[in-house]
């Protein structure tokens, strides 16, 4: 563990930083879009137009962390239930699991105290609440229901398009966009987590206890599920990273199928040879430089 922690310090940090910023904005977003005072209450007074506006902007955030440097270099899980199901695949070691996790619990509690120190009172208004995730008006049974079904879709669709090599480039673009329409059409149901880590910085903040088993059960287990019913009905298309945007130049600290290639690559090449290996997205382009004792 050592060991891991000593090299891949940077991509947990990148993870708890990543995590920080998504609660940072949720709390940001929802006193914007729901506080009495706030002048986006009176400029869109229906609060349908409202929940819009926030999916569109979270969303925008987590294409944004995907898509970024950060992104590219940890993975962009930023979320305990993405981390368990790429473990579960077999994509991230067990050591590295487990610091992706700390790491994103301690992210987002770093976040929820910048956005109390930057926000004040507001984010206690009951409009606001610290941004947490509590059950709507359908009941408890109907948020935790939603919250697996919505974290299925996420990973199954995060697996599938990644795994497609047509499609990979948009995997944070599918991501981005599932999240928005969760916001606007979930978002009543359960709240739309889908992230342990998330829901508990808020729940700690404004000390809502009784609903936090849903959300620390339900996205786990959604995902999870995804996972598993990817491996069966794959039908030969294998994870290939658990990075949903890789990043041909970077380093990958995961069990990643793409540097296994890179260093296959190069070994055939084999003694008379160097094997130059250039990418271009998913697809790799291989040159043999010769060279001779002569």
């Amino acid at each position: 563990m050592s060991d891991s922690l000593r090299e891949h310090w940077p991509e947990y940090l990148i993870e708890a930083a990543g995590l920080g910023l998504l609660v940072l904005a949720a709390c940001a977003f929802g006193a914007l879009l729901f506080h009495p005072s706030s002048p986006a209450v009176a400029l869109v007074p229906g609060e349908a137009a409202r929940r819009v506006l926030r999916g569109v902007l979270a969303g925008a955030t987590v294409l944004a962390l995907i898509y970024s440097p950060w992104g590219r270099r940890s993975g962009a899980h930023f979320n305990p239930a993405t981390t368990l199901a790429f473990f579960r695949l077999g994509k991230v070691k067990r050591t590295d699991a487990l610091f992706y996790v700390a790491a994103q619990f301690a992210g987002a509690l770093a976040g929820m105290l910048a956005a109390v120190a930057l926000l004040g009172t507001l984010l206690a208004d009951p409009a606001v609440n610290y941004a947490a995730t509590v059950p709507g008006c359908y009941g408890t049974a109907a948020a935790f229901a939603a919250e697996v079904c919505i974290s299925f879709l996420l990973m199954a669709v995060v697996l599938t398009v990644s795994n497609t090599r047509k499609l990979s480039r948009w995997t944070g673009l599918c991501a981005g966009v599932l999240v928005a329409t969760y916001v606007w059409v979930e978002a009543p149901v359960s709240g739309t987590s889908m992230n342990p880590a998330r829901s508990f910085s808020s729940a700690l903040a404004a000390r809502l206890w009784a609903p936090l088993w849903i959300y620390f059960t339900a996205p786990p287990a959604g995902m999870l599920r995804a996972a598993e019913l990817y491996t069966r009905l794959a039908r030969g298309r294998r994870v290939r990273c658990a990075k949903l945007q890789h990043d041909d130049t970077g380093r990958c600290i995961f069990n990643c199928d793409y540097e296994k290639e890179g260093r296959g690559q190069r070994a055939e090449a084999g003694e008379g040879g160097t094997l130059e290996v250039t990418r271009t997205g998913r697809f790799d382009t291989a040159k043999l430089l010769l060279t001779s004792d002569l």
